[in-house]
């Protein structure tokens, strides 16, 4: 039970970040991946067509 009421008073002392902040952070995050999805499959199109000409 002591568990339960440290965990209780620890979760107060957070301090949660804005929905504002979270909006733009997970835009940031989305946003990353796209552009490095890109790029890797434009790198990976170019190994395709690379070991084609080679092969």
């Amino acid at each position: 039970m002591q568990f339960f009421k440290d965990s209780y008073s620890e979760l107060k002392r957070v301090v949660w970040p804005s929905r504002d902040s979270v909006a733009s952070s997970t835009k940031v995050v989305i946003i990353s991946v796209l552009m490095f999805a890109v790029v890797l499959g434009f790198v990976d199109f170019l190994l395709l067509k690379g070991m084609d000409f080679i092969f």
